[in-house]
């Protein structure tokens, strides 16, 4: 077996600042290293210094855009382990109105990298497998049914992705599984393009009124789903 160093990799994600860059980069945007120097509470020289070591581990790519670096997530492999770690680390209950609230939004729908997760995200899993869009009777696939759904919504379904198509994630708050792969990432995109979604606080994601209808012919029927903001149910802080 190859000798894997993995002290070296935890030791990427020791540091508080990275830590918090690497969270921050899971809404699988590209940020500046501004930005990420402001969610991280240090000085932007030192933001410099902290991408360049989760370059250097391969945890973020950088690329150059006028005056501009912007710092992202690259390869979703990287995100599953960052997700992962903190359900990892999960483990003590939010502290105050504010910190349950946002406890609450995330668990109710947020990203997790490049797809949707939390109650919202587990739903969609469901949804789908009920009306016969998804099957598992052979490992996850689109049924043609599926595909003439997705079509219609104007969800493009991608040719030969480099990733699989459709895979299980398990959801750090729900402890169960949501879709993650290419197509649910092309879903989110499009749900976020055309407004059926938006982005919230952090990771935070909400519907909109013009997702009822989309949503419902995937099997969600959003009014079931108690948004985030008046269930008090789930007070995990990330």
């Amino acid at each position: 077996m190859e000798n894997v160093d993995l002290a070296s990799v935890a030791a990427v994600l020791a540091d508080p600042s990275r830590a918090a860059m690497c969270l921050a980069l899971l809404d699988g945007r590209a940020w500046t290293v501004g930005e990420l120097a402001r969610v991280a509470g240090i000085a932007p020289s030192s933001a410099s210094e902290q991408v360049a070591r989760l370059r250097a581990a391969r945890f973020v790519e950088t690329l150059r855009q006028g005056r501009h670096q912007y710092v992202r997530i690259g390869d979703p492999a990287v995100a599953d382990l960052v997700e992962r770690l903190t359900q990892h680390a999960e483990g003590r209950p939010a502290r105050g109105l504010r910190a349950s609230l946002r406890a609450n939004r995330l668990a109710f729908a947020r990203h997790c990298y490049d797809h949707v997760a939390g109650r919202l995200g587990v739903a969609l899993r469901d949804g789908m497998l009920h009306n016969g869009l998804i099957d598992i009777g052979n490992g996850l696939s689109v049924t043609p049914s599926g595909r003439a759904v997705l079509a219609d919504l104007g969800v493009p379904i991608p040719d030969r992705p480099r990733r699989p198509l459709l895979r299980d994630c398990l959801d750090w708050t729900e402890r169960r599984e949501h879709l993650a792969g290419a197509l649910p990432a092309a879903l989110m995109r499009h749900a976020l393009d055309v407004g059926w979604l938006q982005r919230g606080e952090g990771r935070a994601l909400r519907t909109t009124d013009a997702a009822t209808e989309p949503f419902s012919r995937l099997g969600v029927t959003l009014a079931d789903l108690t948004t985030a903001d008046t269930h008090p149910t789930y007070l995990r802080a990330v």
